[in-house]
């Protein structure tokens, strides 16, 4: 597949100060140029140049396919306006296209929702060219329109930055994994965490869609460690949905240690199954999801040198957990950065589903 590329020249007096910012933040990307005030940089998404020139840049993305063209386009105008305050003057020349409906957009429809656990709830939405969505990520952004209005979606503007609706059409929006997908057939499920309190309006939709009902969708994105030989998973009830699509994906001549912290034997989903899966179910018994430490502690019960050369480390979770599972593979393991994936799903504290990324 021959990559598609876009362009974009910017000028500022202080673009020189934002390149050196720039450069500073995503130095782990970048590619030795060997010429000065000239950078490369390869990412998950894409690659991007950067050549300063006075006080202008001429900045170049490239991708395979159209919607990770728009992401690159979108990180570059996000920092732009980061460093620069302002995006004004931004256009993009070349492949893609300049505004209107994002390419990484879909609208939606509910089919059914079901309680699948005393803890989940599956919702399986319908929807038309959903095949980009089997690629490149576990993860979309779920956009819930106003209850009682008709949705108003967003827009890509010339800058490459998305125009969200404002005022009374505002979306909820939430990053979730999709669990199971058929594009032939035209459905994708959703699990939904069921959280206890008031402000949980990706959970209270969970549990009271209906069939008709209409959501957006932005994706795919996130990583995926599918493709790892001998994966080790860590994660809590938010990461399920990860852990079982990776397992669903994974190659025969792969292996994956699975542990998983959820409430009790009931919240135990069926997970795929073989000789080279070792699944490992941690009960909280009652205890409040993100205070047992049961993850680390089943992390530090491992003997590491009993682990192959090529082990990488996933995992998804709470903040705290997030911050200790990171803290024993980086400080006490050693482990390079091309080898682990640790993520935040939720924060302990915080209001509702305001959480750090990840599931709601």
């Amino acid at each position: 597949m021959s990559q598609l590329t876009a362009e974009t020249l910017v000028e500022d007096d202080n673009i020189r100060v934002a390149m050196e910012r720039f450069h500073a933040e995503h130095e782990e990307y970048a590619v030795e140029t060997g010429v000065e005030h000239q950078w490369e940089y390869s990412t998950y998404y894409g690659s991007l140049s950067a050549m300063l020139e006075g006080r202008t840049v001429l900045i170049r993305v490239f991708a395979e396919d159209e919607t990770c063209l728009s992401y690159m386009k979108m990180a570059v105008a996000g920092h732009i306006v980061e460093f620069l305050g302002t995006t004004r003057g931004l256009r993009w020349k070349g492949d893609g296209a300049d505004a209107g409906t994002p390419v990484f957009f879909r609208e939606v429809t509910v089919q059914s929702s079901t309680r699948i656990s005393p803890h989940m709830q599956r919702v399986r939405f319908t929807g038309d060219n959903l095949a980009r969505f089997t690629s490149g990520g576990l993860h979309v952004r779920l956009l819930l329109p106003p209850k009682g209005r008709k949705p108003v979606w967003p827009t890509m503007g010339s800058d490459g930055m998305i125009v969200w609706p404002s005022g009374d059409d505002a979306l909820t929006v939430r990053v979730y994994t999709i669990r199971a997908i058929d594009p032939v057939a035209g459905w994708f499920d959703v699990d939904f965490v069921l959280h206890e309190g008031d402000h949980t309006p990706a959970a209270t939709f969970a549990t009271n869609a209906k069939a008709g009902e209409v959501i957006g969708l932005f994706g795919p994105g996130g990583g995926d460690a599918s493709d790892q030989r001998n994966l080790l998973l860590f994660g809590d009830d938010t990461a399920l949905p990860a852990i079982g699509r990776t397992l669903d994906n994974l190659a025969p001549e792969s292996r994956a240690d699975v542990f998983i912290e959820v409430d009790s034997p009931a919240d135990a989903l069926p997970l795929a199954e073989g000789d080279n899966i070792k699944i490992n179910w941690l009960y909280r018994n009652g205890r409040e999801p993100g205070t047992t430490n049961l993850l680390s502690q089943a992390l530090k019960g491992l003997d590491q040198a009993s682990l192959a050369d090529d082990v990488f480390v996933w995992a998804g979770c709470e903040f705290g957990d997030f911050r200790e599972l990171r803290r024993i593979v980086r400080k006490e393991w050693g482990l390079k950065k091309d080898r682990q994936l640790i993520v935040a799903y939720w924060r302990r504290g915080t209001s509702g589903e305001e959480g750090v990324g990840g599931e709601d």
